[in-house]
């Protein structure tokens, strides 16, 4: 496949400066020439209980070209446990991808797992780029993807336990390791509270408790541990799985649980947002009270309206992995993650192939061009996840 990127005698000021002469806001002008200070980075959960942080980076959109810019958005997957492909490499290079996403057939030991993160790592150093969001599902109980690593409680024997003393220091224990591992970002926690005893989350064991009040204080308390080590914790999957039967990795779900019903699952998000969450994952389940058309990942009533304006969320959001609902769907990831990127998901999870996710980058890069994706959108996800950055 030919890639489509900017032309790379193209001088970044002029890539961005078209994306500027498009808006007429004001507003938006300041926003893309904002230096960065220690007040835009997401906040600690608890005062005196944050890991100081780095020194914030300054870097603003009209530093980048259009791909730079576009791939920040990109969390992808990759195969192999030491080298990734020089493909991958080449693509962290250029500023292609925002993140990488590791799974159990990435790990073998804790030296080969370093070693790869800081392979990883350099070569977006050595390209001049933001540092890579290094992910992994580290839950606890039956997703866990270093097996040796903490939680040593799953997410029930922490719920059974009942203490946000033991979550916490199963969360701070897990960002210890991770952090020495060089993964910045957990997949976790889970707060989803299960409405009935069938409910997929529940049955996989990854539920804290039935009762929604549990899961908020103690998923919170998980994500502080996190936090508290210099790990960014991800608050998934919103606006809540409780009702779900089926896994929406491989089943299309929906939801058609009134408001009402679904207000418990919101205490947890609630809770996470006054102690500054830096970040959402947005389930790919969709829900007819909130928008019966499109899942929470592509859904700007969900992502922008419920969790934005609703609820006062100023972090970032991320879809679930879109290739299994893509498959379940009928329809390409790329559609998916074009969906998302014009709803205002800031960071789109892609684990299937490299081919997968250029594809993936290569339209969203041409819906900017073509007008498809807002370029005030893009611009505003992109300074998001650079404050996120900032503080890693």
């Amino acid at each position: 496949m030919q890639r489509t990127r900017a032309a790379p005698d193209d001088p970044d000021a002029a890539v961005v400066g078209k994306l500027i002469r498009g808006e007429r806001s004001a507003a938006l002008v300041g926003l893309l020439v904002v230096v960065l200070i220690a007040g835009c980075v997401p906040a600690a959960f608890a005062a005196g209980t944050a890991t100081p942080r780095p020194t914030p980076i300054v870097r603003s959109a009209t530093a980048l070209t259009l791909s730079q810019l576009v791939g920040q958005k990109l969390v992808v997957a990759m195969d192999g446990t030491t080298v990734p492909s020089p493909g991958l490499l080449g693509r962290i290079r250029r500023g292609e991808i925002g993140g990488v996403i590791l799974f159990g057939r990435n790990v073998t030991t804790p030296t080969a797992l370093r070693a790869l993160t800081k392979q990883l790592q350099g070569a977006a150093t050595a390209g001049g780029q933001l540092p890579l969001l290094i992910a992994v599902d580290q839950e606890g109980g039956s997703i866990k993807r270093i097996p040796w690593a903490p939680p040593t409680l799953s997410p029930p024997q922490m719920g059974a336990d009942g203490r946000t003393s033991t979550a916490e220091s199963q969360g701070a224990a897990t960002g210890t390791a991770l952090k020495g591992l060089g993964i910045n970002v957990d997949l976790a926690p889970v707060a989803d509270v299960p409405a009935h005893a069938v409910s997929f989350i529940n049955k996989q064991g990854r539920a804290f408790s039935f009762n929604a009040s549990v899961v908020s204080a103690l998923t919170n308390a998980f994500a502080e541990g996190l936090d508290s080590q210099g790990v960014l914790p991800v608050m998934k999957h919103f606006p809540g799985l409780g009702y779900a039967t089926q896994n929406t990795d491989a089943y299309v779900v929906t939801i058609t649980a009134s408001k009402t019903a679904l207000a418990p699952g919101l205490e947890p998000y609630r809770a996470a947002v006054a102690n500054h969450l830096p970040i959402v994952m947005l389930s790919n389940a969709t829900y007819s009270a909130y928008d019966p058309d499109n899942a929470a990942g592509w859904s700007s009533a969900i992502g922008s309206g419920l969790l934005r304006t609703g609820l006062g969320f100023r972090g970032v959001t991320i879809t679930d992995s879109l290739d299994g609902t893509a498959h379940a769907r009928g329809v390409s990831t790329t559609s998916l993650a074009l969906r998302a990127a014009r709803a205002g998901t800031d960071l789109i999870l892609v684990t299937g192939s490299q081919a997968t996710s250029g594809a993936v980058f290569d339209a969203l890069y041409q819906g900017v061009k073509n007008g498809s994706i807002s370029r005030s959108t893009l611009l505003a996800s992109y300074n998001r996840i650079l404050a996120l950055k900032s503080g890693i």
